[in-house]
C-alpha cells in the first residue's frame, strides 16, 4: 500500500495536517490533521509497504505490542481506504 501523490504533509503549530495538491484538491477538498503515530504511520506508507511491515516500524519505534498495532494500523488503513488515498 502506498498512499497516493498529491497529498502534502505539514507541521502547522504543532499539529500535523496533511493536505491535497494540484488536481487531487479539487476531488478531496478537507484536511487531515494527524497524531504522532498517524504522522509516522503517514510517513512509513510513502512507500509502497504492507500492513505488517507498518506493525514490524510501529513496534520498533512505539512500545506497543503487535496485536494491538496491527489492530490500530488496520483502523487507519481502512480510513485512508475508505478516502480513497492509497494508490
Amino acid at each position: 500500500m502506498k498512499i497516493k501523490k498529491g497529498f502534502a504533509k505539514r507541521e502547522i503549530a504543532g499539529s500535523n495536517i496533511v493536505v491535497p495538491v494540484g488536481k487531487n484538491s479539487l476531488d478531496f477538498n478537507a484536511m487531515i490533521t494527524l497524531n504522532d503515530t498517524g504522522s509516522f504511520l503517514w510517513d512509513a506508507f510513502q512507500k509502497d509497504i504492507t500492513v505488517d511491515e507498518a506493525v514490524s516500524l510501529i513496534t520498533s519505534e512505539y512500545d506497543v505490542d503487535p496485536d494491538t498495532a496491527k489492530r490500530d494500523i488496520e483502523k487507519f488503513v481502512s480510513l485512508l481506504q475508505d478516502n480513497n488515498l492509497f494508490e
